[in-house]
């Protein structure tokens, strides 16, 4: 397929996980990448195998952003896709998050996707472009001890349809995808911290366990929520906006009252 050809997307939090899978769906289907993300061996390693150019940086600084939609208009003449995918932080109870690590959980997923849309927003209404927003089930009902998290995707709904709302009219498309259980480097670290807890052998077990109750019985992929990502970005899903796709094998349809059944 080549729904990106011609086009120019930037990425933050490219360097591992949804965000270098989105960046090598993008690549593939032939669009021109920008990565960005604090770490620069991660962002060129997935730049080097996809074709993309990247630019290490902090994507809540307004500077650096506005420098990479200024790299994609001379160097790829526009922009067509800003992919708000850096994240992370804001885990304990409220009582448990200090003020640093709420202002670290404000930083890493309110403030990155603002700086990035606000510094994308004028390129993008100029080529009648879209912004995807990389939520998360948290987003949508709260997961235990993960206050600062929980409030922040929660608060990125409200980015997506602010931005779908008063852009529409120009042109521009915002949406969301709220995945829930994703096999990356984050998750498996997380994984661990599951198997201490219940004394489980392998990180296969703590998937096994965080998706029992899932519809599917199973984490996605990476690439899964890749390919979402490049449907909301294509024009075949243009008169689609301020909408919020979950990629959560059904976790979210789950009547939790009727478990015990």
């Amino acid at each position: 397929m080549t729904r990106f050809q011609g086009k120019t997307a930037i990425i933050t939090g490219a360097g591992t996980g949804i965000g270098a899978a989105i960046a090598d769906r993008f690549a593939a289907e032939g669009g021109n990448v920008i990565l960005t993300g604090r770490r620069p061996g991660p962002i060129t390693a997935v730049a080097g195998r996809c074709g993309g150019v990247a630019v290490a940086g902090d994507a809540s600084s307004s500077e650096h952003m506005a420098t990479l939609v200024a790299l994609a208009k001379e160097r790829f003449g526009g922009l067509d896709i800003m992919v708000c995918n850096a994240g992370g932080f804001g885990f304990g109870t409220l009582t448990e998050t200090g003020e640093e690590d709420w202002g670290n959980a404000v930083q890493a997923n309110l403030t990155t996707a603002y700086a990035a849309a606000r510094a994308a927003l004028p390129a993008l209404v100029e080529r009648q472009g879209n912004v995807l927003m990389m939520a998360s089930i948290a987003g949508l009902a709260a997961g235990p001890e993960a206050c600062g998290y929980v409030t922040m995707k929660h608060g990125l709904l409200g980015l997506t349809k602010s931005i779908a709302r008063d852009f529409g009219p120009k042109g521009v498309r915002c949406n969301a995808i709220c995945p829930g259980w994703v096999r990356t480097e984050m998750a498996d670290m997380e994984m661990a911290e599951l198997m201490e807890r219940k004394g489980l052998d392998t990180v296969e077990a703590a998937y096994a366990l965080v998706t029992r109750d899932v519809p599917l019985r199973r984490p996605a992929e990476a690439a899964d929520v890749a390919a979402a990502a490049a449907f909301l970005c294509s024009d075949e899903a243009k008169m689609i906006t301020g909408s919020i796709l979950t990629v959560d094998g059904g976790a979210t349809i789950v009547d939790v009252p009727t478990l015990a059944f």
